[in-house]
């Protein structure tokens, strides 16, 4: 029994983490409206987000606590809207994430309102990642894809 105590202490501080399946990364202007229906959808199915309208306190860092849920998330989500395509083009908060998860590989790009070639424009790098659509699929089927791509 005591060769099991070192386990037993990582799993339970990986339980005190509170580690995240997705960091959900979108537009500062998507935050009531495409990037909560999709925390929503992906909530409703189990999965753990980390979502800056829910898990940012009132009064403390804003950057520091993304820097937290970056690191503390298995993978990334990039909800590209029109509105995110127009952030990233300057030195937004979006533009941040997106570096961070590039670099860390763990990113699926979700296309909403607009497309892969828009995409491409703006950042190679993440259009060249395989991602999904909610041309092709609802929002719903989107979030059960990334429940399934998380499931363990």
């Amino acid at each position: 029994m005591q060769e099991l105590e070192p386990v037993r202490a990582t799993v339970e501080k990986q339980a005190s983490l509170d580690l995240r399946d997705i960091f959900l990364c979108h537009a500062w202007d998507d935050r009531q409206g495409a990037a909560k229906d999709l925390y929503e959808l992906l909530k409703a199915q189990g999965v753990k987000v980390w979502f800056s309208e829910e898990d940012i306190r009132l009064g403390v860092p804003f950057l520091r606590e993304i820097d937290r849920g970056l690191a503390k998330s298995r993978i990334g989500i990039v909800l590209v809207t029109p509105n995110f395509l127009k952030r990233i083009r300057g030195e937004s908060i979006a533009d941040k994430e997106l570096s961070v998860l590039l670099q860390q590989g763990q990113i699926v790009p979700i296309m909403h309102g607009t497309d892969f070639d828009a995409l491409r424009e703006v950042s190679p790098m993440l259009a060249s990642r395989n991602g999904l659509s909610t041309a092709e699929d609802s929002m719903a089927d989107v979030a059960t894809k990334l429940a399934d791509l998380v499931a363990l």
